[in-house]
């Protein structure tokens, strides 16, 4: 019943919070915003004449100026952002205008915007690149050749980069090899096939060849072009061991060892020795470090520097572990993962003193791997005893910020990702302390994924009860003791799948507080006999914690481990299965090898979840390393068709 009154509160709070606007209002902007997304400016321009006053006017000018913002002039443009430059409109309206200015090669007036613009945009830093260009800067054009090899098809802004560097012989033919190689590496293939259009009619590959090293390398390889002393032939033949590598390693590895041997150089044998070696760490390959260890002294990129490393964990090879962590550029070899990892080598070999400086460096951080270097060290990881909670005056403050203000009444309209934009710009700048107040404003309003996200960032001030919210505590605690379960570990993984947003629904239909996807669902409410269900109840909260739960229950049950239920979970339970290993895996080294970085930094995320649920239910965490345990191996029995979870 308490809690029960506490949510009362809550709700009455976020009631008194919501700007005071009438339905006819939350109408018009709701449908300006329509009207916006359609295209029609005379609807737009109708509905905006009744919001003239709405905290959420400068949205609706945005929207004006952007739908023709193709035909605006530099001075409508000016004085937008001379009203709205410091708020997210303006910083939406300035990357667009960049962008126009860019395609219409307006180079005077694109100069001054882009020296102040501060965002990452490919695009628009390809066209400031180009500016300098045209008026002869030299080192515009060696920093613009950055971005040729993007993994991905490039924007028109860096469309034109790349014919200004190929004008003044910036690239040559050896180049544009290189981006095919790089995009046939990530499967983009319509974007190689772009790029080699650069080519001399007489440098161009065989179009028959190349589609055929793109869909059916295999076949390619098994019949080799005839002309291979021509430079194009040879090049797709690599980009056929490419993508036979990415299929079926062990074949890719059979056709390095048999004709090619006698047709590629040494450097392009070492480089695709590389990729066969990535793909089949992988796949977890037996051999995969054996075909590494022929790539020699090719450069290696941190992608397939991580996958070695990861390849040498599950075989227990520390020093080749310790070896290719410091192959790493200096940039990643930082990364909490390859700190604690490389502290483990040098313990494996004995060199206490140097793994704990290394584990120094990483310890007392709030995540995965602080946790187990916390306990490497000797401690548990613990809550805080000081924790800053913000004041009244302090969440008052955060309630008249303009940019939260707009922030929250986007949310409130079901605009949840121009409001989760408009938020994370308004924080940007936030001190410890007005980090804090807007997540408990947040946290009032139960909008958890902005209290949590935004107590995440604080630096030297904490909040572990922001962090960590307990929500429908009633409700988990409910259905975690009557499916037989820790409950720290439920919430650790409804955290993460949803940030406690009920009714949050993800882009492949999972809905809910822990996500489940219609077919899960409907399987689950069959099993425990729920009757009458219907999908559209999935997003009511007893119903998706009772569901969710009990699949945990089920997926425990029949994996027998949380890191592996909690794997399936996220990637299925059959995936769970495969990426085992034929002997035992230390539950650290398991997680680290799973092969899908997503599902790799859910399990992370999740079990470093339960430990501080943990401490905040029970005062007393439970260590990490001990809830990670030791994976079994593989039994090479699998369940039969039909008896698979969904």
């Amino acid at each position: 019943m308490l809690f029960k009154h506490f949510r009362h509160l809550s709700l009455l709070l976020a009631l008194s919070a919501a700007p005071a606007f009438g339905a006819s209002e939350d109408d018009a902007l709701l449908a300006a915003f329509d009207a916006y997304r359609a295209g029609d400016a005379m609807k737009l321009s109708r509905h905006a004449k009744k919001l003239d006053k709405h905290v959420l006017m400068p949205w609706v000018e945005y929207w004006r100026l952007s739908l023709r913002l193709e035909d605006a002039q530099a001075d409508e443009v000016d004085k937008f952002l001379a009203a709205h430059g410091d708020r997210y409109v303006g910083e939406m309206l300035r990357t667009e205008w960049l962008k126009v200015l860019g395609k219409r090669a307006d180079w005077k007036e694109l100069d001054p915007h882009a020296a102040h613009f501060g965002s990452e945009d490919l695009e628009i830093r390809c066209y400031a690149w180009l500016s300098l260009a045209l008026r002869g800067d030299e080192a515009a054009l060696n920093e613009g050749r950055s971005m040729w090899l993007e993994p991905r098809e490039l924007p028109e802004g860096c469309d034109k980069l790349a014919d200004k560097l190929w004008q003044e012989k910036r690239l040559s033919v050896a180049d544009v090899w290189q981006r095919v190689r790089v995009l046939f590496e990530f499967g983009q293939i319509t974007a190689a096939k772009e790029a080699l259009g650069y080519l001399p009619k007489d440098e161009a590959p065989d179009e028959r060849a190349l589609a055929e090293a793109a869909r059916y390398p295999k076949r390619l390889l098994d019949r080799l072009p005839k002309n291979m002393e021509r430079r194009a032939s040879r090049e797709v033949v690599v980009l056929a061991v490419i993508r036979q590598a990415r299929n079926d390693p062990e074949r890719a590895a059979e056709a390095l060892e048999g004709a090619l041997a006698r047709y590629l150089s040494e450097d392009d044998l070492r480089y695709l020795w590389g990729r066969v070696g990535h793909e089949a760490a992988r796949l977890h390959l037996d051999d995969a470090l054996k075909w590494y260890a022929r790539a020699g002294d090719a450069r290696l990129d941190d992608e397939q520097l991580a996958w070695k490393v990861r390849a040498a964990l599950r075989r227990g090879h520390w020093q080749t572990v310790r070896d290719t962590i410091d192959r790493m550029s200096p940039e990643v070899r930082r990364y909490s993962a390859w700190t604690y990892w490389y502290a483990r080598a040098l313990a494996a070999h004995g060199e206490e003193t140097a793994s704990r400086a290394y584990y120094l460096r990483i310890a007392g951080q709030a995540d995965y791997y602080g946790l187990l270097a916390d306990e490497e060290l000797g401690y548990v990881g613990t809550l805080p005893e000081a924790m800053y909670v913000p004041t009244e005056d302090d969440v008052e403050r955060a309630r008249r910020n303009p940019g939260l203000a707009r922030a929250l009444e986007l949310i409130r309209l079901g605009m949840r990702t121009e409001g989760v934009k408009e938020w994370l710009f308004s924080i940007r700048r936030f001190d410890d302390v007005q980090l804090l107040a807007a997540a408990e404003l947040a946290r009032r309003l139960e909008i958890y994924d902005r209290a949590i996200h935004t107590a995440e960032r604080t630096v030297r001030t904490h909040n572990y009860s922001l962090r960590y919210p307990v929500p429908f505590q009633d409700v988990f605690s409910e259905y975690a003791s009557s499916h037989g379960l820790d409950e720290a570990w439920v919430l650790g993984l409804a955290r993460q799948e949803s940030r406690f947003i009920p009714d949050a629904r993800s882009a492949a239909g999972a809905a809910g507080l822990m996500q489940l996807m219609p077919r899960t669902a409907r399987f689950v409410a069959s099993k425990i006999g729920m009757r009458r269900f219907h999908h559209r109840d999935v997003t009511k909260v007893e119903t998706n914690v009772n569901l969710g739960s009990k699949y945990m229950k089920l997926v425990l049950d029949q994996l027998g481990h949380p890191v592996l239920a909690s794997t399936a979970y996220n990637a299925g339970p059959s995936r769970a299965r495969r990426w085992r290993d034929a002997k035992p895996l230390e539950g650290a080294i398991y997680i680290e090898t799973i092969p899908f970085s997503e599902t790799r930094d859910y399990v992370r995320k999740v079990m470093a979840n339960s430990v501080f649920y943990s401490a905040i239910l029970q005062k007393k965490p439970t260590p990490l390393k001990s809830r990670l345990g030791s994976v079994s191996a593989r039994d090479g029995t699998e369940l039969i068709e039909g008896d698979e979870l969904p």
